[in-house]
């Protein structure tokens, strides 16, 4: 399930690497968040054998990824290859997900999602997508360690998981969503022998943005700080990681960036949108 806004190149590289792999996915459905690029059409002459979910305006990658989870969930498939559209899958990238799930469930130990290791274009480890890993949880036979957070871009989701906790939080719209969701379902894996790459046009995560979009990144934050199931551990990692990180942003954007800070934590102490 691949969500799409506005990027038809990316996307047509992401399907022709998801189409590619050596464990080929029983079905493909791509999310389409509203784009004006041509991105429909284009899926209908060159991706005919894709199924389409045509959104009636953009709902961000949250609003893309519970829409395709879901619509994936009703559908009746038991485990759900997720990601964005600018991923681009090595060959073996699916194959080394479903081995891992099938080696965990021969182990006997539950598990509700296994992430890929995402790089940048040049090779690097993507800061934006690197997985919060459990210090003492690996299981080497299997080829994965646990983890408490991955990412959105590549990951493999059971649809036990949705159907214990539900779907991903659409009113997130963009970031925090992916992690909400995992802190949300546990019993989460990694797997470094399935690789993609994430062709984001910089190596940034959301503290280097020099937009109002960081917006989004505070008041999500304090939504999920907010939530009552969140133990009060978490609650200081992910307050500590935010005042890290909005920090590096207000160097960066100074005056301007206090004000899109504030604006997200004034909305952020509204009630909550679930």
């Amino acid at each position: 399930m691949i969500v799409t806004y506005n990027r038809k190149e990316l996307l047509r590289e992401c399907l022709t690497a998801v189409l590619s792999q050596t464990r080929p996915p029983d079905h493909v459905l791509v999310v389409d968040n509203a784009s004006t690029d041509g991105t429909r059409e284009m899926l209908k002459e060159e991706f005919p054998q894709v199924e389409v979910l045509a959104l009636p305006e953009n709902q961000g990658g949250a609003g893309g990824f519970h829409e395709g989870m879901k619509k994936a969930y009703e559908d009746g498939y038991d485990w759900i290859w997720v990601m964005d559209d600018d991923t681009i899958p090595s060959s073996t990238a699916l194959e080394k997900l479903w081995n891992a799930q099938i080696c965990l469930r021969q182990k006997n130990l539950p598990c509700n999602a296994v992430g890929s290791k995402v790089l940048w274009t040049n090779g690097q480890p993507h800061p934006m997508n690197t997985p919060w890993s459990h210090p003492f949880f690996k299981v080497p036979a299997c080829a994965v360690r646990g983890v408490f957070l991955t990412s959105f871009v590549s990951v493999l989701v059971n649809r036990a998981a949705i159907t214990a906790k539900g779907l991903p939080r659409k009113e997130l719209f963009i970031w925090n969503d992916d992690w909400e969701f995992f802190l949300r379902i546990g019993k989460v894996f990694f797997s470094s022998q399935s690789i993609v790459v994430h062709k984001t046009k910089a190596l940034y995560t959301p503290a280097d943005s020099s937009n109002d979009r960081y917006y989004y990144q505070a008041r999500n934050r304090l939504w999920i700080l907010r939530l009552k199931d969140l133990p009060l551990v978490w609650r200081l990692i992910l307050l500590l990681h935010f005042f890290g990180e909005a920090t590096v942003y207000l160097v960066k954007n100074g005056k301007k960036g206090w004000h899109t800070i504030l604006r997200g934590l004034k909305d952020g102490l509204k009630p909550l949108p679930w």
